[in-house]
């Protein structure tokens, strides 16, 4: 689903400033690289065969890591792509294991990489990564017995908002800066996004921290938004704000009530704004909840896990 912009004056001057390329619209296209995925039980029981890849090497030498989770029995599995948190400056693919390994049990193939942090390299970096994971994924998921015909993303915190960047704007010329040489045509388009704890508004989060004097949030904010104007230009409340040209995929937010970090009140506003836009976003809100509670084990757990698997069933069978 797709939404014309009336003036796109401002971030094209934004993108300039960053040296970037304005984005061009697209059209959801199905992958049809993989026989049909086998059909979705979000209460499916399966083992799981757990292995690392290499991704690619980024731009600071870093080797970058895949951590497969596959689970075993006939398949295709439908394909699961996870971006970690860290408020863009650390972590890593191991950051949601426990999430991870629950989506997969169900009979998912969940792929967790790793991305450049802040400190190797600002915006757009990451999200770079994340666009070359998706394409690198619909390519060589039938390797580990996946389907990538409706890849989907799983996106917490800081990956949350590289997760929904990449969904509005598949075909960015600057996201898809990074050529995968062995499937150049495949494109990067998602066939939704689910979250926890996103960044939907950048901005709303930088001046929540400088409110709270949290000198650690405002240092990381600093590091990834160089220059400082990408703070809005990549700033997903601002994207649908501006009315962009964007797509409108599927999008699941998970937010904790007690979460200091994220204001669920900012959460609130953008899902409403997606609605608004004419895209599809259901809204959890988790009582007694923190920015990071699916970290612990706990009921509030338990829910984000089935929430997040009947999310993923929909979208399968739609």
């Amino acid at each position: 689903m797709t939404r014309d912009t009336f003036d796109r004056r401002d971030v094209v001057k934004l993108m300039a400033a960053a040296g970037a390329a304005v984005p061009v619209s697209r059209a959801l296209r199905p992958d049809t690289a993989h026989a049909a995925a086998a059909a979705y039980d979000p209460a499916g029981k399966f083992e799981l065969d757990v292995k690392e890849v290499e991704f690619r090497r980024n731009g600071a030498g870093r080797m970058l890591m895949a951590r497969i989770y596959q689970p075993k029995g006939p398949g295709p599995f439908p394909t699961v792509l996870d971006l970690h948190g860290g408020a863009w400056n650390r972590k890593d693919r191991h950051a949601e294991e426990p999430m991870d390994r629950a989506l997969a049990a169900s009979g998912l193939l969940v792929v967790a990489v790793d991305m450049t942090v802040a400190p190797e390299a600002p915006y757009p970096a990451c999200v770079q990564d994340a666009n070359y994971a998706v394409r690198w994924l619909k390519a060589n998921a039938a390797t580990w017995n996946g389907d990538a015909a409706k890849l989907g993303i799983y996106g917490s915190s800081s990956g949350g908002h590289v997760a929904q960047l990449l969904a509005l704007r598949p075909r960015d010329a600057r996201y898809n800066a990074i050529p995968l040489a062995t499937a150049p045509n495949v494109d990067a388009s998602v066939a939704w996004v689910a979250t926890r704890s996103p960044i939907s508004d950048t901005f709303a989060r930088y001046q929540n921290a400088e409110s709270r004097r949290n000198e650690r949030m405002i240092k990381n904010n600093k590091v990834f938004f160089v220059p400082w104007e990408t703070i809005h230009e990549s700033n997903p409340q601002e994207i649908l704000d501006r009315e962009e040209k964007v797509t409108l995929v599927p999008l699941l937010i998970m937010q904790g009530a007690l979460d200091d970090n994220v204001l669920p009140e900012v959460q609130e506003k953008f899902a409403k704004t997606y609605k608004a836009a004419g895209g599809d976003c259901e809204y959890h809100l988790f009582e007694n909840s923190v920015h990071e509670w699916v970290a612990e084990p706990g009921p509030q757990t338990d829910k984000a896990r089935e929430v997040a698997k009947a999310f993923i069933a929909r979208r399968l069978k739609g």
